[in-house]
């Protein structure tokens, strides 16, 4: 059973995804919470396996949330997905690089939000469809100067071709099928780079392989 909380200063948009939510098999709404602070009070109390984190909300927001979410190691399991208005939210990029494993935006359709909500817990969820590699290379724009890449020693050069591949924004099917290597191959060389690095999820490894200089703006294709 997938357990999330829903943080949202809005009563109906809370409303509306825990009907949607309850509603599945594999799901159940653990709890909710109007602010950020609640939020993360909540997870603490709770620990869900996600949290649905609006990026705008009164006394302390989903972005400060996030990081005394993510910053917490007993939290190390719990997956942050923010929820915004608009897909370009300016918030977006350092929710991103303060932990979240990603974003959706709040009309999204359900089917969509039911599989992002199980694809994070597998791992597998970045960013909204149709707006990840836009979004990747957005961010990497707006990212600060590249560090020295010493931190990427450990990996094997497969292990930084992949995280190359992770950091343009591809899946493991797709990166299987640039390296002419099975998903489960691909999906092993993702994990124990991640391992490695002590990413959270693949967010954040899209993160590193941009400060590290791994990956550049302009390099999606």
């Amino acid at each position: 059973m997938i357990r999330v909380l829903l943080a949202d200063d809005q009563s109906l948009v809370r409303a509306g995804f825990r009907a949607l939510l309850d509603a599945q098999a594999d799901i159940e709404v653990a709890g909710e919470a109007a602010d950020g602070e609640e939020a993360a009070a909540k997870v603490r109390e709770l620990h869900p396996d996600v949290v649905l984190m609006d990026i705008r909300m009164p006394h302390l927001d989903g972005l400060a949330a996030t990081r005394l979410i993510t910053a917490d190691p007993e939290l190390g399991v719990v997956k942050v997905v923010m929820l915004t208005t608009f897909e370009l939210d300016e918030y977006v990029f350092e929710a991103i690089r303060s932990g979240a494993s990603g974003f959706l935006v709040k009309d999204t359709e359900p089917e969509e939000l039911l599989r992002a909500v199980r694809a994070v817990v597998a791992g597998d969820a970045l960013l909204s469809p149709g707006v990840t590699r836009r979004l990747i290379e957005e961010f990497a724009a707006r990212s600060k100067p590249p560090a020295r890449a010493g931190g990427l020693d450990e990996l094997t050069e497969r292990e930084r071709e992949v995280m190359a591949l992770v950091g343009i924004g591809l899946s493991n099917e797709e990166i299987a099928r640039r390296l002419v290597v099975s998903p489960l191959t691909a999906k092993t060389h993702v994990s124990r780079t991640m391992v490695k690095l002590g990413a959270r999820d693949r967010a954040q490894l899209v993160v590193l392989a941009y400060e590290s200089g791994l990956v550049r703006p302009g390099w999606l294709g």
